[in-house]
């Protein structure tokens, strides 16, 4: 199940995503402190998307996106705001690697869409990686195989040379 967490200081923009989101087959965890977020997604590594509120009187959203992005490195974070602030768009871009940047009021439609957009691209990512890390280990198991090659040939030269028939079969007439 995708997880999505929401932060913003207003429970009444927390309760109205979380009830556009309820049919979702996905867990919304939802905080209106940031630093209680901060504490709360300490050592989790299974979040998908964080959206996060700009103007929050505590700390502002691209500092908190920043915090979380070392809490949570393989999630989507994403920003939500009521004015649209050039230099703060580039600050999330840039500093917290912000995936889309959605304005208050939002459409419940396009929302969703984009959540679910943002979580299939996540677990592409996730999946790139496994992906990545299966091949260097397929890689580190060839590069084993052929030093024992070496080795072997170094020891019995011409035991690793084999002759094929044209079926795949390997052609013994050589050697009797």
């Amino acid at each position: 199940m995708s997880v999505v967490v929401i932060i913003d200081d207003e429970v009444n923009i927390l309760k109205a995503i979380q009830r556009v989101l309820r049919h979702q087959n996905w867990e919304i965890l939802a905080y209106h402190d940031p630093h209680e977020a901060i504490r709360a997604l300490s050592g989790r590594n299974d979040v998908d998307v964080i959206i996060s509120d700009y103007r929050m009187p505590q700390m502002n959203g691209v500092e908190l996106l920043q915090t979380l992005k070392q809490q949570c490195p393989d999630s989507i974070r994403m920003i939500l705001s009521g004015q649209v602030d050039m230099e703060a768009v580039l600050n999330a871009i840039n500093k917290a690697e912000v995936y889309r940047f959605i304005m208050k009021p939002w459409n419940d439609e396009d929302l969703v869409i984009t959540l679910k957009n943002a979580i299939a691209h996540n677990q592409l990512i996730k999946e790139n990686k496994q992906l990545a890390e299966t091949v260097r280990a397929q890689h580190r198991e060839i590069n084993r195989h052929v030093t024992e090659l070496k080795r072997l040939e170094k020891e019995s030269p011409g035991i690793t040379k084999v002759d094929w028939g044209e079926d795949g079969s390997i052609d013994l007439t050589d050697e009797f």
